[in-house]
Order: C-alpha cells, then sequence, then structure tokens
C-alpha cells in the first residue's frame, strides 16, 4: 500500500506492508535510490505493519519494486501504474 503526502512541494511516499508478509526483511528499491537495497529497508512499525518513507519531487513518477529475502522481487498492486517490470 502507497500512503502519498504533499510536503512543501515535495511528495512524501510511505511504502507499507504486512509486517509479517512476506517474512523476513524487506526494501523499496527504484528509480529514486539507484536501485540500492540498502538504501530504503522497511522498518515495523506499531501497527503492525512496516513501512519506507521516501521524499520525491512533485508530481513525479518512478519505477520501483519491493525486494524480499531470497532476492524475492515482487509489485505493489496498489500502485498507480504498472509497465509490466517495475
Amino acid at each position: 500500500m502507497l500512503e502519498r503526502k504533499q510536503v512543501k512541494g515535495r511528495s512524501q511516499v510511505t511504502f507499507v506492508l504486512p509486517e509479517s508478509t512476506p517474512g523476513g526483511p524487506v526494501s523499496v528499491v527504484g528509480d529514486f535510490n539507484h536501485w540500492n537495497p540498502a538504501a530504503h529497508p522497511l522498518t515495523p512499525r506499531g501497527d503492525g505493519t512496516r513501512a519506507a518513507t521516501v521524499t520525491l519531487p512533485a508530481h513525479s513518477s518512478h519505477a520501483f519494486r519491493y525486494l524480499a529475502a531470497g532476492d524475492y522481487w515482487f509489485d505493489d498492486p496498489t500502485a498507480d501504474h504498472h509497465d509490466g517490470t517495475n
């Protein structure tokens, strides 16, 4: 799930997943962090989810995927658009 908030001409996007699905560590990787899995790991929140927040230019489009343990890549079904690979 994606949570979005406008802050001073920028977009704050929070990437949210259930705490245990999939199991193990998960990172959000994309063109905004040069596809670096260490840049934005999802961390637990008090509501049983885990999340990572990224600040991006307002009204911009970005490609991203999630990367879980075991080199398991997956998409966010709530993303605005899917291009087949990201």
